[in-house]
């Protein structure tokens, strides 16, 4: 049965399900509170030091070759996924050349493969891993509720709990290991490391974020009879006898694809009086990521480094633009769970840049800080549901389930809510 659905946030997870409701014959209409789409993935515009515009991001996202709900709804709206995203095997390798780098084998052949050949790493290291990830495995990628990654980690030398798991898990789940849930990081592992062949693969944009997904998604709901309000924060949602009014617009169901925050505002004042929802969306905490772009950096050997992260050198990642979208001279250097103020992160990063990836002259061009960034996901949260009354139906990458906020979380949760609906 064909239904009119009112999507409120035009983020990937609005998008995502804006698109997936369409293609099921379903008429959408898509609010956002912001003029640009995308939501905390998206394009932004900023100027080098000579003047010369540049198109960045809101942060450098990468994704990795698990993410099988994104890749698919991009290429529904008519992106070119190989020309889109630079394919690797998985690397975490660091500027001297040491770290891991799985080969191109199938799964989870490439794992035992590339763990046997980390450079760097002592047999004891190794072996270390081996045991440790042989006992994740025995028990079904499974364990209490409460464990933290550094909980699960306590046999791991330090070598590979600083090489491996910690930025990994900062990665994967923006929380650090000793805060971050020990279940959710082994049900990405699971899924990444030892799931399908490719997997864990890298996909590193080629073309902004904006270019990546929302732009095509916006197109492609338009031309399919859908629309999209942007410049448009919805001030009320009421339950009617027939279905739903947004802003006093009837719809059948509607999809609130906004932040926690901001739903738990729209739940409030509709007159369904689930306080339960509106408190565990209000109690998620939050943990920031900021990119700082750099000019004046040379090509590196490869498009991304891993990085010896410390306070006073904390950035976990650099991204070669020059090699990625073109942006001759530009590092993205990324900072996940990060909790310093701008001006001292800009100073300790560009010394790290200096002294790590031997950068003569670096020049902070633009610092993107969000606050917001994702959900810190600690052992035992409690996500709010997806259902939060009928015909209303929660939709982002905070709501229950398996994975931490991460573009694909935030897309399969739009499928499941479309679903739902």
């Amino acid at each position: 049965m064909t239904r009119h659905i009112a999507i409120i946030g035009a983020g990937w997870a609005g998008l995502a399900a804006a698109v997936e409701a369409t293609a099921a014959g379903h008429t959408v209409s898509v609010f956002e509170t912001a003029h640009t789409l995308g939501g905390r993935a998206r394009a932004v515009q900023a100027r080098r030091g000579d003047g010369t515009p540049i198109t960045l991001d809101s942060g450098q996202h990468i994704m990795i070759g698990a993410y099988a709900q994104t890749l698919r709804l991009m290429r529904q709206v008519g992106i070119d996924v190989d020309a889109a995203l630079l394919r690797t095997p998985l690397a975490m390798v660091f500027p001297d050349g040491n770290g891991l780098r799985l080969p191109k084998v199938p799964a989870p052949i490439d794992a035992l493969v590339g763990i046997l050949r980390v450079r760097g790493w002592s047999w004891r290291d190794k072996f270390a891993l081996l045991r440790v990830a042989t006992g994740w495995q025995r028990a079904g990628f499974r364990c209490d509720a409460a464990l933290s990654v550094a909980d699960l980690c306590t046999t791991l030398t330090p070598r590979v709990r600083d090489e491996m798991i910690d930025p990994l898990c900062v990665s994967a789940l923006n929380t650090p290991t000793a805060q971050a849930s020990g279940q959710v990081f082994l049900r990405v592992l699971r899924d990444a490391m030892f799931g399908i062949s490719g997997g864990s693969n890298l996909l590193l944009p080629r073309q902004d974020l904006g270019a990546l997904f929302p732009d095509a998604a916006a197109r492609w709901i338009g031309e399919h009879g859908g629309r999209i309000a942007i410049g448009h924060r919805v001030q009320a949602i009421a339950s009617t006898a027939g279905g739903w009014q947004v802003d006093g617009e009837g719809f059948d169901t509607v999809l609130l694809a906004c932040p926690p925050g901001e739903a738990a505002r729209l739940v409030e004042g509709s007159g369904v009086g689930n306080s339960d929802w509106c408190g565990e969306a209000r109690a998620l905490r939050f943990e920031a990521i900021a990119t700082i772009y750099i000019e004046g950096g040379h090509r590196l050997p490869e498009p991304m480094l891993a990085l010896r992260s410390t306070r006073n050198a904390p950035a976990q990642f650099v991204f070669d633009r020059s090699q990625l979208c073109g942006d001759e001279g530009v590092w993205a250097m990324v900072v996940s769970a990060s909790g310093t103020e701008r001006a001292a992160l800009e100073a300790r990063v560009c010394a790290q840049a200096a002294e790590q990836l031997g950068c003569a002259d670096p020049r902070v061009l633009q610092t993107v800080i969000d606050k917001r960034a994702t959900f810190a996901c600690t052992p035992g949260l409690q996500r709010p549901p997806m259902a939060i009354a009928p015909g209303l139906i929660a939709c982002g990458d905070y709501v229950e389930g398996p994975y931490p906020a991460t573009l694909e979380g935030a897309v399969l949760a739009a499928i499941a809510a479309v679903s739902a609906s």
